[in-house]
């Protein structure tokens, strides 16, 4: 697919979140507060009020960029002037001599499968590049503001590897400022698939909740699950209990899933079979996977939203694209570009928009019933920016297991669909940064509406 099916997705998502709208956050009413308010910020100084959590009115994706470069809290809170309209989402990967924020030494919280540089990847030009919004400037990822906009609170990553890797990187990036304490232990939950930490400092808690098919699954295989045999059941209709009783206590929730659905698998709704993907049952229809993905994300989300207990932000990180190249996953395909796409030699397969649009469709049907409990959904997404970069994937720079520790190596199959750590995944964490500091700044402005 070209550049004008890139063009096509942006404007076919642009539709779907906003109908024939523009691509904004919020009303032009919110717009307008923060100009006539300004007036009572020297006010709200001399007040010392505390500010509090915003009122949850939906913003699009469509986000604003502040030219404040200040770190601080405080100033981030009074700083509300020279707002202008920024996609955030919507821009090109440009050089960028300054590297990375961390490395593998300075770093020792990356995953062997994503610590490419450790593995002996040669090439380092993959990591000078950064996304630049067409409209404004991204900010750099500030660790010590991002520890303060959540302090107190917790955040989960609910979802496949892919959120867990995008979680990785958060603890790469706030590495420099304080160490977390891994409290993984403490819980009954798998402590390699259900990761916590605690920043004691802050009082922050950050998880990674496994869940990716984020509805109740069990083994396709009667005899049980095996390499060969990757089949799946999956509940369409039951969001998975390993994720949703939890999160209820969760200030913010990431929410993401895409490659586990390519596999063989079951479909069941209210109990009774309903079709598969790839089964090759007899008697039973194939439905394809776009089918279980959107019921699954539909459970997923509408879930969430009405959800008993729980009040905290959600996100949906979209689909991220993998890049395998010449072959398939499992017959020999490879990634192994240095540089970015060029926007005209992008080129991807229209299934990555179709996920997509999946994705987007749900998220918009289920915000909706969201809003009416005064719950905030907002979207993180990074399909677009990810299909220009198919040289960020660790390939086969990762740490080849042995069987029974023993000197025999298992088959590693390329990896095209994780990370390298650094990375271009980084982004997110800049992006996600980004949209915390907007619902900062929204929060105050909400503070002042109450002294008007």
């Amino acid at each position: 697919m070209q550049l004008s099916s890139i063009s096509a997705m942006r404007f076919r998502s642009t539709q779907l979140l906003n109908g024939n709208q523009k691509y904004a956050i919020g009303n032009t009413t919110k717009s307008a507060v923060v100009v006539i308010l300004l007036p009572f910020t020297v006010l709200l100084i001399v007040l010392s009020f505390s500010v509090t959590r915003s009122s949850h009115n939906f913003p699009s994706p469509m986000i604003y960029a502040a030219t404040t470069t200040t770190s601080s809290l405080e100033s981030l809170d009074f700083n509300v002037t020279e707002m202008k309209p920024c996609n955030i989402f919507s821009g090109e990967w440009v050089p960028y001599s300054e590297g990375p924020y961390y490395d593998n030494e300075t770093c020792n919280l990356i995953n062997d499968q994503q610590n490419c540089i450790k593995f002996g990847r040669p090439d380092k030009e993959f990591l000078k590049w950064r996304w630049k919004p067409h409209e404004c400037d991204l900010p750099l990822f500030d660790a010590t503001l991002f520890l303060q906009l959540v302090r107190g609170k917790s955040m989960a990553f609910v979802g496949d590897s892919v959120g867990r890797n995008q979680m990785n990187s958060l603890l790469c990036l706030l590495n420099h400022v304080a160490l977390p304490e891994d409290i993984s232990k403490r819980y009954a939950t798998d402590p390699v698939y259900f990761r916590r930490w605690f920043y004691a400092d802050y009082n922050f808690t950050l998880v990674t909740l496994w869940s990716p098919f984020l509805v109740r699954t069990s083994d396709g295989d009667p005899n049980g699950h095996s390499h060969n045999n990757l089949m799946m059941n999956l509940h369409l209709d039951k969001a998975d209990e390993s994720w949703t009783n939890e999160v209820k206590n969760f200030d913010f929730v990431i929410i993401s899933s895409g490659q586990w659905f390519f596999r063989p698998l079951v479909f069941y709704e209210k109990g009774q079979l309903v079709g598969c993907h790839k089964c090759q049952q007899k008697n039973v229809t194939d439905l394809g996977h776009y089918y279980g993905y959107r019921k699954a994300f539909r459970t997923a989300l509408r879930t969430l939203a009405s959800l008993k207990g729980y009040k905290g932000v959600t996100f949906l990180r979209t689909f991220s694209p993998a890049h395998f190249e010449n072959a398939e996953w499992n017959n020999g395909g490879s990634c192994e570009r240095t540089r970015p796409y060029a926007k005209e030699d992008a080129k991807f397969e229209w299934y990555i928009f179709q996920m997509y649009v999946t994705q987007v469709e749900e998220f918009r049907a289920a915000e909706k019933k969201a809003r009416k409990r005064g719950l905030k959904f907002l979207m993180l997404n990074t399909t677009e920016i990810m299909l220009l970069r198919p040289d960020g994937h660790p390939n086969n720079y990762v740490h080849r297991r042995t069987k029974n520790n023993s000197n025999s190596k298992v088959t590693i199959y390329s990896d095209c669909v994780h990370w390298c750590l650094p990375g271009p995944i980084d982004a997110w964490n800049e992006f996600l940064l980004y949209m915390l500091k907007l619902e900062s700044q929204k929060s105050f402005i909400s503070s002042l509406q109450r002294f008007v």
